[in-house]
């Protein structure tokens, strides 16, 4: 029989053998383990270092400018569009596609010199005629010489420039103010007027200086453009002055068609404009308009030769 120690020390190692064992077998399971689940590695920080922003593509920031820019030019466009009559934009493309004039001096001279001497003309048969009767054909046929050689001779300063202080007395010599054009157009077709002193007048004023009673002009103000026209094309017919806000000009009306000639404007120049060019016409609140070619006592004393005082006759004697 062995002694009790041998048997404990015996039994001592057997355990040990066998805690040995486990741990052999147990430590590759837990190696597989590990190299199977490997664990995601933590993202490292760095301090104070901040990420750049991320820059957008360039086709996207060409698309979100080119969206931008047209929305602009849209709404540019519109206002425009509304704008057009108010700021003379429509004048502006109207007149842009006319023909370029230039002054004409030797058509003028032309056209002057036959006007006096068909002029001188009508006034022997006028002063020869015996009935009253005979003496009316004579005004009309004069009436009717005035309308074929008036508007010729505005349209021969077409394209003369314009000054507020042009004084010329010749197309395409100087430069002419508004008032100076109706009163050297009015002299040299042989109204006998001072020339200067009818050009420095008001408009109503030189007006008066042909017709000096309210019954022969009529004044407008605050009227819509569209219904003004219509209202003077269906009751004049002829050559007319009209005084507008600060601007004086020619109204010619032939069959029912208006025609606007007058110097300065938006062109700054002498024009010849149809309705929807006239901008000053169009844009003054009041206008003053007086026939000039179907008034028999302006004819009769443009035939005789006879005098107009300046502002007319109420202004001559104050």
């Amino acid at each position: 029989m062995k002694p009790p120690f041998l048997n404990n020390k015996k039994t001592a190692n057997t355990k040990a053998k066998t805690k040995s064992k486990v741990k052999t077998n147990t430590n590759p399971k837990s190696t597989n383990k590990t190299k199977q689940a490997t664990p995601i590695p933590k993202r490292r920080i760095r301090a104070n270092v901040e990420e750049p922003p991320s820059n957008p593509g360039f086709f996207s920031s060409l698309i979100k400018y080119a969206t931008i820019s047209l929305i602009i030019l849209l709404a540019a466009g519109t206002l425009l569009y509304i704008k057009r009559d108010q700021w003379g934009i429509s004048s502006l493309i109207n007149t842009s596609h006319t023909k370029e004039h230039k002054p004409d001096p030797h058509q003028y001279t032309r056209l002057k010199n036959s006007l006096a001497a068909n002029r001188q003309l009508l006034q022997t048969q006028y002063l020869a005629a015996n009935t009253a009767s005979e003496k009316q054909q004579i005004i009309n046929q004069a009436c009717g010489l005035l309308e074929d050689n008036l508007p010729q001779m505005m349209r021969c300063w077409l394209g003369h420039p314009w000054d507020f202080n042009g004084t010329a007395t010749v197309p395409g010599e100087g430069k002419i103010a508004c008032g100076y054009f109706v009163s050297v157009i009015m002299r040299d077709a042989g109204f006998k007027i001072d020339r200067i002193r009818v050009a420095q007048q008001p408009s109503q004023n030189i007006i008066r200086t042909f017709v000096n009673t309210s019954n022969n002009y009529e004044i407008k103000t605050q009227t819509p453009y569209n219904q003004y026209l219509q209202h003077i094309t269906q009751k004049y017919e002829g050559i007319h002055i009209v005084g507008l806000d600060k601007h004086v000009a020619f109204i010619v009306i032939k069959n029912g068609n208006m025609r606007f000639i007058h110097s300065g404007g938006l062109l700054r120049k002498v024009v010849d404009e149809a309705p929807d060019e006239a901008y000053a016409l169009e844009h003054s609140n009041y206008r003053v308009i007086s026939n000039i070619s179907r008034n028999p006592q302006v004819i009769r004393r443009w035939l005789l030769g006879e005098s107009f005082p300046t502002g007319g006759t109420a202004t001559t004697n104050r």
